[in-house]
C-alpha cells in the first residue's frame, strides 16, 4: 500500500527547474517527493525552493507516488 492521496502533508520545496517544470518537495519526516508544475495548485506553474507547502500525495506515472495540489503553508 502508498501513502494515503486524502492526507494532507507539510513540507518544504526542495529544489524546482522553471525549464523543465519539474521540482521536488520534502515532507516533515524527511521524505522526498517529486512533483510537476501543474501541481502547483495557483495554476502559476513555478513556486521558490524553500517555500513551506501543504500538499497530497497522487500515484504518477511509472508507479510512483508525486506530490500534489501545492499550496502555500
Amino acid at each position: 500500500m502508498g501513502p494515503g492521496r486524502t492526507s494532507r502533508r507539510s513540507g518544504a520545496v526542495a529544489a524546482f527547474d522553471d525549464g523543465s517544470g519539474l521540482g521536488e518537495v520534502v515532507d516533515e519526516a524527511g521524505d522526498r517527493w517529486p512533483f510537476h508544475c501543474t501541481a502547483v495548485a495557483d495554476g502559476s506553474r513555478t513556486i521558490a525552493a524553500g517555500t513551506a507547502v501543504a500538499f497530497t500525495l497522487v500515484p504518477g506515472r511509472a508507479g510512483r507516488w508525486e506530490a500534489a495540489d501545492l499550496r502555500p503553508a
